[in-house]
């Protein structure tokens, strides 16, 4: 069982639907634009979408210093509704020794269907421990991945 104390939370209904969500979280062409808050960019990524199968992004800071991210990867894939990854897995399922000041999580989206078309966007970031759940909630969680959101919802709605 998971331990909830551990974990981050962001919901939100998004007008978009879960196969655009979805989309927009595993392939590459598609995650790259919005997946970290502007003006910084994810200048490399890797999407191997199977269970054991890499992900990996760079990130570039606005003074262009390159943050790679070693490769994680899927505990699971439900297409249209549900990736789960982490990054204590590499590819393959090998273990990853997690880099100072990194902290280990499993990251649990969900993308539920609402009536008229709209997702109940859902991401959980489940942490090796407080310590970790903190660092991340102090890197500013719930400000940027909302802010990521709101750029793929951006991305998606102007590719219709």
């Amino acid at each position: 069982m998971t331990d909830t104390n551990l974990s981050l939370r962001l919901e939100r209904e998004v007008p978009i639907s879960p196969e655009q969500c979805f989309e927009g979280w595993t392939v590459p062409e598609r995650l790259m634009p919005w997946f970290c808050p502007r003006p910084w960019r994810v200048v490399d990524c890797v999407v191997d979408l199977r269970p054991g199968g890499a992900f990996a992004t760079t990130m570039q800071s606005p003074e262009g210093v390159n943050m790679p991210n070693e490769a994680g990867c899927y505990l699971a894939v439900e297409a249209p509704h549900r990736p789960v990854r982490t990054n204590l897995l590499g590819p393959g399922f090998k273990p990853n020794a997690i880099q100072h000041p990194g902290f280990g999580f499993v990251c649990e989206l969900r993308f539920d269907r609402l009536p008229g078309g709209a997702t109940r966007d859902l991401a959980t970031v489940h942490h090796v421990d407080a310590a970790g759940r903190d660092a991340h909630a102090a890197m500013g969680f719930e400000a940027g991945w909302g802010a990521a959101l709101d750029q793929l919802v951006e991305l998606m709605q102007s590719q219709t």
